[in-house]
C-alpha cells in the first residue's frame, strides 16, 4: 500500500471516525483503524463492536491495499504536523511508514483480516431527514437517558418511527422526555428501536445544524446513519421499551406559567444549599406565588420566591432539582408551563412555542 494525502484531508475523517475506537483494549484490533484503498478511494474504518464508523475520502492511490494501525497513534501523528503538510504513507514488511517532511514515524500494524466488523444490516425502513432536525429531536431528550441502569433497555434512546413521524423518548424511570418530528417515512405501521448511549452521544457529535439529508436505515439488530462520506452503524438494544403514552399525565389541572430563565436562575439559587447526594428541593405553590426551599444535612437552609402565574390550588411537592434544570436548560425559549394534579402527582412540563416536545418529573419525597 502507498499513497500520498494532505494533513487535513487525513485529519478530519480521522477526528470523525475516532470515537469508535475501543479504549480499553478488550481487542488488539479494536484499537486499530482498517485503512483500505482502491485506485481512488480511501476509507477509513473504526469500530468497538457496538458502533462502527466508516469515511471515505476520493483521491489517487499509487498503490491500493489494505492494513490496519494504531487509531489514536496515527490521529495525533497527523494532528502534530504543520497545517498544509504532505503525508507519504507506506506499508512494508508489516510496518507502516508515515513520512512528512524531515519527521518520520514507522508503526506497528496488524492485518486487515484481524479487524472485526459489525454484521452486514437488513434493512428494514429507510427515511431521510435533515442533519438539524435529528440533532435537534436528540438534543431535547437524549439527557433523559439512564447510565448503567440494570434494566438495560433504559440506557439508550428509543426511536419510534411511523408514517412522516419519528418520534424519540428517553427515561431513567424517575423522568422522561418525548419530542416528535416529521419526516419523509412512508411506512404503514410503527417501528420501535433502541439505539445504546454510546451511538447516541456519537450520533449527537458527528451531526450538525445543517439542512443536509441523512439517509436512516433501520434493520432488526443496526440502526445506520448515512452522512455524504461517513456512516454510522450502531448496535440496537434488545428490549421493550416502557409505554411512555401511560406516564404522560393526562389530568393535570393545575397550570403554572413562568419565564424560563428566571425560573432557571430561582432553582440554581435555591439548589445550591439542597442535598448534594438527592439534590431534593420543596415547592410550593400559591395564588401566583412559587416558593423554593431547599436544606442540606449541615441544617442550612434555602428559602427562593419567584412570581409567576398561577390560580390553581395550594400545592407543596418535592422534586430532584436536576432533573428540572435540565428541562430549563434544554431550550431557548422565553416561557415554559407545568401542569400537575397535586402533591403526589408528576409534572407535565411544555414549551408554548414547541408543542412537539413534551417533559414528566415524577415528584420525590421528601
Amino acid at each position: 500500500m502507498k499513497f500520498q494525502i494532505e494533513k487535513e484531508t487525513l485529519l478530519d475523517p480521522l477526528q470523525q471516525i475516532i470515537g469508535a475506537v475501543e479504549k480499553r483494549q478488550t481487542m488488539p484490533a479494536l484499537s486499530n483503524v482498517l485503512i483500505r484503498t482502491t485506485e481512488n478511494t480511501l476509507t477509513l474504518t473504526a469500530t468497538d463492536l457496538e458502533i462502527e464508523l466508516v469515511n471515505q475520502v476520493a483521491m489517487i492511490v499509487d498503490e491500493p491495499g489494505e492494513i490496519t494501525v494504531p487509531a489514536r497513534k496515527l490521529l495525533d501523528i497527523s494532528k502534530s504536523l504543520p497545517n498544509e503538510s504532505i503525508i507519504n504513507f507506506s506499508v512494508n514488511d508489516n510496518k507502516a511508514l508515515v513520512q512528512s517532511g524531515r519527521s518520520r514515524f514507522t508503526l506497528a500494524t496488524l492485518p486487515a483480516n484481524d479487524f472485526p466488523s459489525l454484521d452486514t444490516i437488513n434493512s428494514i425502513y429507510e427515511f431521510e431527514i435533515t442533519q438539524k432536525t435529528l440533532r435537534d429531536i436528540i438534543d431535547k431528550t437524549a439527557f433523559a437517558m439512564a447510565q448503567q441502569d440494570v434494566r438495560y433497555y433504559l440506557n439508550g434512546l428509543m426511536l419510534e418511527v411511523s408514517s412522516n413521524n419519528l418520534r424519540a423518548v428517553a427515561t431513567d424511570g424517575h423522568r422522561l422526555a418525548y419530542c416528535e418530528k416529521q419526516t419523509n417515512a412512508d411506512i404503514a405501521d410503527i417501528k420501535q428501536v433502541i439505539l445504546p448511549r454510546k451511538g447516541v452521544l456519537e450520533l449527537v457529535r458527528l451531526l450538525n445544524d445543517s439542512d443536509e439529508m441523512v439517509k436512516i436505515i433501520l434493520g432488526s439488530n443496526h440502526l445506520q446513519v448515512e452522512f455524504n462520506q461517513l456512516r454510522l452503524t450502531s448496535k440496537l438494544i434488545d428490549g421493550r421499551f416502557p409505554d411512555y403514552n401511560r406516564v404522560m399525565p393526562t389530568d393535570s389541572n393545575n397550570i403554572i406559567t413562568a419565564d424560563r430563565d428566571q425560573l432557571r436562575q430561582a432553582l440554581i439559587r435555591a439548589s445550591i444549599l439542597s442535598n448534594e447526594k438527592y439534590r431534593g428541593i420543596r415547592l410550593t405553590l400559591e395564588n401566583n406565588l412559587i416558593k423554593l426551599q431547599a436544606q442540606n444535612p449541615d441544617q442550612e437552609e434555602a428559602d427562593v420566591e419567584l412570581e409567576i402565574d398561577y390560580s390553581g390550588d395550594n400545592i407543596e411537592i418535592g422534586f430532584n432539582v436536576n432533573y428540572m434544570l435540565d428541562v430549563l436548560n434544554v431550550s431557548g425559549s422565553d416561557t415554559i408551563q407545568a401542569a400537575l394534579r397535586d402533591s403526589n402527582s408528576s409534572f407535565l412540563l411544555t414549551y408554548p412555542d414547541q408543542e412537539d416536545c413534551k417533559y414528566v418529573i415524577m415528584p420525590m419525597r421528601l
